[in-house]
């Protein structure tokens, strides 16, 4: 487990983590979401004691990360896969690293045959592709089999084989009962293995919530209606003061009103209905939604309406 309470980073005048606080349960995979610059990596070193907060604390199986005395069999993270020098060979690497904990060598050759590099263990790393090494890195995190992991962007450089395979990884260890901590950018991948969600925006804590819920809760009260007769549709349901939104020829979004009103409101008018659903968001566009105020960089093309998108 994970615990972070009015954690802080301050660097001179810049606030990169501002008063964060939130716990990461086992059993879960936890998603750790947010914009560049929202303060991700700095809460993830200072989960690992490689920053130290300016306020509050942090720990991780109930003790700060330094005050265990077999880290690696605590926590297993990978944060920057291209950290291992690339004279080595993947097998030397990971000797070495379990060396520091006590860690046998059959345990390496455990984990590389987990993340697939057995067939490249005597190849050096310099000569791997992205993709390889970040196998290695995550053969690194699994080294101590520990209780906890903490991986920033695994899947980067993968194929969707690869892909898959650190999707299927996680949920077995979490399933196990460990702790999993996972941030990315790639928010299909994230909605299919997170089962729970953390946003940061501006080093502030924005939501904390279970990963259903948070898409659930974005395209709540949204309807789509599809009609030959959009405009007076439209018409209609603005007289009941519904907020309508018009996509595309013969397509509306309306917010405001409940489903079963605007049936029975066409129905009245003799209006004819080819869609009314429910709209379900993604979770890409419940982040976009909950986000957007916090992002550093945006390119004017960000607020361009879509080709054939009335503005």
């Amino acid at each position: 487990m994970i615990e972070a309470q009015q954690l802080s980073k301050h660097y001179g005048s810049k606030v990169a983590v501002d008063e964060v606080s939130f716990t990461v349960r086992p059993g879960l995979v936890t998603g750790f979401l947010g914009p560049n610059g929202a303060g991700k990596s700095t809460t993830m070193r200072m989960i690992l004691g490689l920053d130290r907060p300016s306020a509050g604390r942090v720990t991780v199986n109930g003790r700060p990360y330094a005050e265990h005395r077999d880290p690696l069999r605590q926590v297993g993270a990978l944060l920057e896969a291209r950290a291992v020098h690339p004279g080595r060979t993947a097998r030397n690497h990971l000797l070495a690293v379990a060396a520091t904990a006590r860690i046998g060598r059959r345990r390496v050759d455990e984990v590389l045959d987990v993340v697939g590099l057995s067939d490249v263990a005597d190849r050096r790393v310099g000569k791997f592709s992205l993709g390889m090494g970040q196998r290695l890195g995550i053969a690194t995190a699994l080294l101590g089999d520990p209780h906890t992991l903490i991986l920033d962007e695994p899947v980067n450089g993968l194929d969707p084989e690869g892909v898959r395979w650190v999707r299927l990884l996680l949920r077995r260890l979490a399933g196990e009962g460990r702790t999993v901590f996972l941030s990315s950018h790639l928010m299909s991948e994230m909605a299919v293995t997170a089962d729970h969600v953390i946003v940061v925006g501006k080093g502030r804590l924005l939501r904390d919530q279970p990963m259903a819920e948070f898409i659930a809760h974005s395209g709540a009260g949204v309807i789509r209606v599809r009609s030959p007769q959009a405009g007076d549709v439209a018409t209609a349901l603005r007289g009941e003061r519904a907020n309508v939104r018009e996509l595309d020829a013969g397509v509306l979004e309306v917010e405001g009103i409940t489903m079963e009103r605007v049936g029975e409101l066409a129905a009245r008018d003799g209006l004819t209905l080819h869609e009314l659903s429910r709209q379900e968001a993604s979770l890409e566009e419940a982040y976009m939604t909950l986000t957007g105020d916090s992002v550093d960089y945006r390119s004017r093309e960000d607020d361009r309406p879509a080709a054939g998108v009335a503005s």
